[in-house]
C-alpha cells in the first residue's frame, strides 16, 4: 500500500504538508491546520517531494525552516481525477476519508474521522 505522511512545517508560517506517495515522489498539499473530524480548509498544492520526507524530520535545505512528523501511515485511493482526490487514511492520528477537491483555483481539503 501507498504511504501517507502529515508533516508540521514552520517556514515561511507554520502550516502542516499533506503528502501522498505516487510512484517516485510524493505529492503534496500545504494545509494551514491540523486536520480536524468533518472539517474543510484551504489546501494549496505544492509541488512533488522526496520520498525522503516519508521519514524525514529536521532542517529543510535553503534556510526554509524545519519539518516534524505530525503522523504518518498508509492510503488508498478511492477515486481520482482531476477535479479531487478521495483516499482512506490509515495512520496513528488520522484514521478515516479524506477529500481534496479543486474549486477553480483553489483546493479545500476535508477529513472524517473513521468510527
Amino acid at each position: 500500500m501507498p504511504r501517507f505522511v502529515l508533516l508540521a512545517h514552520d517556514h515561511p508560517t507554520p502550516h502542516f504538508d499533506f503528502m501522498l506517495e505516487s510512484g517516485d515522489a510524493l505529492r503534496t498539499w500545504r494545509i494551514d491546520q491540523i486536520p480536524a473530524a468533518k472539517s474543510q480548509q484551504a489546501a494549496s498544492p505544492l509541488p512533488d517531494h522526496r520520498l525522503a520526507y516519508l521519514e524525514y524530520e529536521g532542517p529543510v535545505s535553503g534556510n526554509r525552516g524545519h519539518v516534524k512528523r505530525v503522523d504518518r501511515g498508509e492510503y488508498s485511493i478511492i477515486s481520482e481525477s482531476s477535479e479531487a482526490i478521495e483516499v482512506e487514511i490509515s495512520g496513528v492520528l488520522l484514521r478515516g476519508h479524506a477529500r481534496l477537491e479543486k474549486h477553480g483555483e483553489h483546493w479545500l481539503f476535508s477529513w472524517s474521522q473513521q468510527a
